[in-house]
Order: structure tokens, then sequence, then C-alpha cells
């Protein structure tokens, strides 16, 4: 089994001169889950190479298990520096694939032709598609085989308009990820705020927070291994 991990290459936090990316944990935790269980894994991005951290993600109240492990991995960082161009991915390669969120990809993989092509792709094969956090806000324009967006009637979480709120984001992210699913007509549900949550229906798992990154993953795996 070979996975396909998706990371933002943006790393400008809207107008307030403070910088953004992809989620440490939101991208370690489901990296060794997948590694763990004996799957191939492959990282790719807009702009290939290495994606942009969030800063804020690696300081030390947002530290896991999963983040220690990382950075004691020279293997995983090498892999995360030499990410491939997503323009270059054929999706008929992975057996999933999963999105780590981070605010980056509000701006970026949320307008991102090939990024919508592949969830298109991933999705109406039947592959197992798993987004996490912000990450759920990619599937902003996507379509399902009808042309209606990818969502529509799909039980469906991600990060909340309270946990927004919580980081006084609220003002400067392009749209809100909550408000997003909803509009597009997906049957949006949460849990408490920064507790782990994970939706699933058919193909497509979502977490709402960082603390969902794991429990996603392994219902990604759950899936291949039906």
């Amino acid at each position: 089994m070979k996975i396909l991990m998706v990371l933002t290459s943006h790393d400008t936090l809207g107008d307030t001169g403070l910088k953004t990316g992809f989620w440490l944990e939101e991208f370690a935790a489901p990296y060794f889950v997948f590694k763990d269980h004996s799957f191939a894994v492959d990282l790719a991005s807009p702009q290939g190479g290495q994606p942009p951290l969030d800063p804020k993600s690696d300081e030390p109240d947002f530290q896991t298990a999963a983040t220690a492990r990382f950075k004691k991995d020279d293997q995983a960082q090498r892999a995360l520096a030499n990410t491939l161009r997503l323009d270059s991915i054929n999706p008929d390669d992975y057996d999933a694939v999963f999105y780590p969120g981070g605010h980056g990809p509000l701006w970026d993989l949320a307008e991102d032709t090939n990024s919508i092509s592949l969830i298109e792709d991933f999705y109406q094969k039947g592959k197992p598609l798993g987004l996490v956090c912000h990450a759920p806000g990619v599937l902003r324009h996507a379509k399902n085989a009808q042309k209606e967006p990818l969502v529509k009637g799909k039980q469906v979480t991600g990060f909340s308009n309270t946990e927004e709120a919580a980081v006084q984001l609220t003002k400067v992210v392009p749209f809100l990820v909550e408000d997003m699913l909803k509009q597009n007509e997906g049957v949006y549900s949460k849990g408490e705020d920064w507790g782990s949550y994970v939706a699933e229906d058919e193909n497509l798992v979502t977490g709402q927070n960082p603390a969902s990154s794991e429990a996603a993953a392994l219902r990604i795996v759950e899936l291949l291994r039906r």
C-alpha cells in the first residue's frame, strides 16, 4: 500500500505579517501511523521541496510524542525537505491520500487545480481520502460525479468556528472551514473544542483539529485493510 500526503506551500498568514504553513502534529502523527503500518508514504506540495512549518506548531505547548519522534527521525526530515511537486503526481500510483492542516492550505490548496483534480480522482475511484483540521477546507471547490459539491450530503467535520475564534483568526482566514462545509451542503458535526473528533462517510474521513490527526489516520488504515 502506498499513501500520498499533501502539504501546503503557503507561508503567509493573511495581512498580519505573521508566518503560517502546515501544523507539525497534523503531519507527524499520521506520517508515523502510516509508516508503523508498513505503508509506503510519499509527500507532495504545490511548489515541491521543503513546505513551510507554522512556527506556532513548533512551540513547546504543542509538542506531542509524534512531534518529538519526528525531530529524532532523519529519514522523515529528509522526506519532508524534499516533497514532490503536486503537478507531477499520478493519482493511480497511490491507494489513499491524506491532507494535514495548518492555516496554509486555506490559501493555496483550496484553490489549487492540481489538488482539486487529485481529490476528485481519489473520491470517485473510492480510494480513502483523509483531511484534518483546516485541510477539509481544500474540499471547497471539489465536485462529485454529478458536478455537485463533493461534500454534499456527506458527514464531515473540520476546524470549528469556535476554535477559529479562540485563536483569534476568524477575520484573518480567507474563509471559515465550518461555514464552507455547511454552505456546500455537507452534514457538519463537531466534538468538544480541541478534543479528538472524526467524521467518516464512505471513503471520506475528516478530523476536526490537531488532536484528531492520529485517529483520522487510523481510520484511513482501517479503510485500506477492509
